[in-house]
């Protein structure tokens, strides 16, 4: 009977992408899909405004690491794994690459799979931070080109409320992170 467990193999960063593809494909290529059955970079989607333009982007949680479900009891697959271009090796006792991967906690496991479930919808980059009062222009939307003041913040739904003067009048208008700039 096969256990499997979730081991860490360090790659080389900015290249855990190729990598995860080059694993699929050697193990399809090699039949050993039955012993690795999933592979998994935790990463967030994060929405950046750039020149008035909306644009997703990933960030990885663990630069230079890919987590990978196995059975690495067939000597067959950890072999594989290591010899693949960009894989520096599993990691080991000590934090450190030994020649005998150490699996994850299973506690470890589900603080890892409950952080990518919960990012898994579209996440806002955290270092946009507002403020009441805080000055903002409208880059998206209706209102775009408007200057307002921010009057309510919702953290949770990534919104503000943002008071708009539209023909000389004060408006309350409800707006989304990436709608706007600070001033």
């Amino acid at each position: 009977m096969s256990e499997f467990s979730w081991y860490v193999v360090r790659a080389v960063s900015q290249q855990e992408k190729k990598i995860k593809n080059y694993i699929e494909n050697e193990a399809v290529r090699r039949k050993l899909t039955d012993f690795i059955p999933e592979i998994l970079i935790p990463s967030e989607k994060i929405v950046e405004v750039r020149n008035g333009k909306k644009r997703v982007r990933e960030k990885n949680y663990f630069p230079g690491y890919i987590l990978i479900n196995a059975d690495l009891n067939n000597g067959e697959v950890m072999h594989m794994i290591k010899s693949l271009p960009g894989v520096i090796g599993f990691l080991g006792k000590n934090g450190g690459a030994s020649i005998e991967p150490e699996p994850l906690r299973q506690s470890e496991v589900n603080r890892i799979l409950g952080i990518q479930e919960e990012i898994s919808e579209e996440t806002i980059d955290s270092a946009v931070s507002f403020s009441k009062g805080a000055a903002v222009k409208v880059i998206d939307g209706p209102f775009n080109g408007f200057e307002g003041t921010v009057e309510e913040i919702f953290d949770d739904k990534k919104k503000l409320n943002v008071s708009v003067k539209i023909f000389g009048r004060s408006t309350p208008v409800e707006l989304s992170y990436i709608q706007v700039e600070k001033i």
